[in-house]
């Protein structure tokens, strides 16, 4: 089962990779849109409709991926504090409890994401002309993805395998 789970854990490794240089672009690309809108507002005096809109999308996509890619690395929020005061035995249960806690969140995202997507599939972005669900997919993307990641550090952490950050507890303690 191990062997499976690692497997698996690299093909997950892949995915956020992935997704981090898809969220990467993503910046780089809605910097250019806005710096193209600003030369164009004000050096030619016509600003394109689409920029606003267009860099607007962009950035929820690279928020949202950006924001999976932290589940998978541990960067997201948790019960850090808490950590300070717990026996070591007991900090790899607060982590599981934060990565149900987090697995719960996502699949909400992915529920009712999903709900706004499926509404917006028939409504256009006028300047765009793109379905609305364009503007909502990256929730349900992001939601799935952090569940995926969730489960996984659960599925490892049970299975034994160390998915926490025992030299940073280290120094937490030792400080």
């Amino acid at each position: 089962m191990k062997d499976r789970l690692k497997k698996i854990s690299a093909v997950l490794r892949g995915l956020s990779d992935a997704s981090l240089w898809v969220a990467g672009f993503g910046l780089v690309a809605m910097t250019a849109i806005v710096a193209y809108q600003v030369y164009m507002r004000f050096i030619v005096n016509s600003s394109p409709a689409w920029t606003e809109s267009g860099s607007i999308m962009i950035m929820s996509w690279f928020i949202f991926l950006g924001a999976a890619v932290g589940v998978r690395e541990n960067f997201h929020m948790g019960f850090d504090v808490l950590l300070y005061f717990l026996p070591p035995a007991g900090k790899p249960w607060l982590r599981a409890i934060s990565d149900v806690a987090i697995l719960a969140f996502a699949a909400g995202m992915v529920f009712y994401g999903g709900e706004l997507a499926l509404r917006g599939w028939s409504v256009r972005i006028p300047v765009l002309g793109l379905p609305q669900t364009f503007t909502y997919l990256p929730i349900v993307i992001s939601g799935a993805l952090m569940c995926l990641f969730s489960l996984e550090r659960i599925l490892l952490r049970a299975a034994g395998e160390n998915v926490d950050d025992i030299e940073a507890d280290a120094t937490m303690t030792a400080d």
